[in-house]
């Protein structure tokens, strides 16, 4: 905590001089004079032109108009300008302001959260605050001005939007999985916390996750549903088919929003509730590798299964107890995983106790230990046929439990921090707060000047914005987010690498819901023009790619790091392609 706090007290000396200088600056306009004819000397030659009908070069054609354009100020008194390098110096002031105000955001919400505990403020606040910058942006691109003015500014609203995806997806992605690689067992396909010895093999080394971040990948993928409807429902050839397009993606982006928010807010309790079953299943395949009983041609050994039942019974009443059962527990010593005896007892006697008498019968047992059996050749891949595979299936079982039971378990305290509460909650609430109104304060002040150096930069390069908002925005408002990403994935453990992308994944999926949303607003309520498919499939190629490699594995060796490095340009040229060769806009 007091790293960042330093970290932001140095911005804030290097933001306040930057603030004095934008107000000190005033625009500086000046003219053009060309020579007059008569003043010139004759160098003999003569042409059948007189001089005063002489066309100009397109240098003094290029002089004079720039002489006739003016800039408007942003809120009446910070500076514009009509030059090349005068834009490009604002984009990188106006840019770092922004950074700086994400970076309060960021560091704000942290302090919340430290406070107040997942839930409301981890499902709901950390997100939306995450994504702000982004959103205020998109908002300020398309809201001001004629809607002719939006039209030609929103386009980098969806320059920011897709390149903050890509950005994410690839370059941060990719980084984060160089600087995080470990070696890698070949055993288990899982990486080695701290141990780096392989250097840059491609195969030998790579990050490994828990399977939670697995699930924040399908949900990015999910995410990108809305771009994909607007996009078909565009092909209707009326206007008002494709206003209701608009209308229908921004519907269900509040709604996934929505759902993801409430999903956030739960999750804890879904995690919670997913380890308790798995530590049951481990609890089950304990007990199967124990006692193995299973007949040589692979049928369940009845004979074993009584003498452990009459093993259990210590009162030979005839009936198992769930006392007895919890000395079964405890006599078996699991090794693997720390649990509540008392609440896989519980368990126990529910797979069991199928009367409901609190008592387990023999036949019960005998019944139970058959289920458990099936259930253990169905997840370890077991045969039927007599032959050596019919053992083996147990400790397959029992493995892929170990594994799941270990993706599933919850993050241990990094290095330097503690579970103990915040020793000044007050002040830490105080401080959280001024940090997360100054950063909005910033966000807002400054998102509309960006946005107005990005255009008029384009102006004068003849560059289209698309591209400058995609490659050089998301550098201001993502820039605190990625350092974090890839600090984060240094420390080389499964736990960091874990956290790094399921935030990764998460500010994608804010991008694509919430952020879009904000966007899809300006369309239909400003009633622009939704010109942007090539821009949309970007996204959606993007996301789909990365969310498809990484919803269905664990461990990415650092040959996938290049994958990811190839996205960016591959999504620059495609479309600079589709746009401008193929005329899709």
């Amino acid at each position: 905590m007091r790293n960042s706090f330093s970290f932001n007290r140095r911005h804030l000396v290097l933001t306040i001089p930057i603030l004095l200088l934008l107000l000190l600056i005033t625009t500086v306009h000046s003219r053009y004079s060309p020579f007059d004819p008569s003043d010139l000397i004759s160098d003999g030659v003569h042409n059948n032109q007189s001089l005063n009908q002489t066309t100009p070069s397109p240098f003094h054609l290029a002089l004079e108009s720039s002489a006739e354009e003016t800039c408007e100020q942003t809120y009446g008194f910070l500076p514009c300008t009509t030059t090349v390098i005068g834009n490009l110096f604002l984009i990188l002031v106006y840019g770092y302001l922004m950074f700086f105000a994400a970076t309060y955001l960021s560091s704000g919400s942290e302090l919340l959260l430290q406070i107040l505990g997942p839930g409301i403020i981890g499902g709901l606040f950390l997100p939306i605050l995450g994504a702000l910058p982004d959103a205020l942006l998109i908002l300020v691109s398309g809201l001001s001005g004629s809607n002719e003015t939006a039209q030609s500014q929103v386009s980098v609203g969806m320059g920011l939007l897709a390149g903050s995806t890509v950005m994410l997806l690839t370059v941060i992605w990719g980084s984060c999985v160089v600087v995080g690689k470990c070696d890698m067992l070949e055993t288990e396909n899982s990486a080695i916390d701290r141990k780096d010895t392989k250097r840059f093999s491609l195969t030998g080394s790579g990050v490994s996750t828990d399977i939670w971040t697995c699930y924040a990948a399908r949900i990015m993928a999910i995410s990108v549903l809305p771009f994909i409807v607007v996009q078909l429902l565009q092909t209707l050839h009326s206007t008002s088919g494709r206003r209701l397009a608009v209308l229908i993606g921004l519907i269900l982006s509040l709604a996934i929003l929505i759902t993801y928010c409430l999903y956030q807010v739960f999750q804890p309790w879904i995690q919670e509730r997913k380890l308790k079953y798995t530590r049951h299943k481990l609890v089950m395949s304990g007990i199967l590798k124990h006692l193995r009983p299973l007949t040589d041609d692979g049928s369940l050994d009845v004979n074993a299964v009584q003498k452990l039942f009459e093993t259990i019974d210590e009162n030979n009443d005839g009936f198992l107890s769930a006392s007895e059962l919890k000395a079964l527990v405890i006599g078996i010593r699991f090794e693997e995983v720390d649990f509540d005896k008392d609440d896989a007892v519980s368990k126990l006697m529910k797979d069991f106790d199928t009367s409901h008498n609190n008592k387990i019968e023999m036949a019960e047992f005998i019944k139970g230990i058959q289920n458990w059996l099936d259930e253990a050749m169905r997840v370890g891949g077991g045969s039927p046929d007599p032959g050596p595979r019919t053992h083996k299936y147990l400790d397959n079982f029992h493995d892929k439990t170990k594994k799941a039971h270990a993706l599933l378990r919850p993050q241990e305290p990094e290095e330097g921090q503690s579970d103990e509460g915040v020793k000044s909650p007050r002040w830490t609430s105080f401080k959280a707060s001024l940090m997360l109104l100054a950063g909005a304060v910033i966000a807002a002040a400054f998102a509309d000047p960006l946005v107005d150096a990005v255009d008029n930069f384009s102006d004068a390069t003849s560059i289209p914005t698309f591209f400058i908002s995609f490659i050089a925005l998301p550098l201001a408002t993502n820039s605190s987010e990625a350092v974090s990403a890839i600090i984060f994935a240094s420390r080389k453990k499964v736990t960091t690498a874990s956290l790094t992308f399921s935030e990764l994944y998460g500010a994608v999926t804010m991008n694509n819901v919430l952020c879009l949303a904000v966007f899809l607003a300006l369309v239909y309520f400003r009633e622009l023009t939704w010109d942007f498919s090539a821009e949309v499939l970007v996204i959606c190629i993007v996301c789909v790619v990365m969310g498809a490699f990484a919803s269905f594995r664990t461990t990415f060796p650092l040959w996938t790091s290049f994958l990811a490095f190839f996205l960016y340009p591959f999504s620059l040229a495609l479309v600079y392609v589709l746009d401008y060769v193929l005329g899709w806009s």
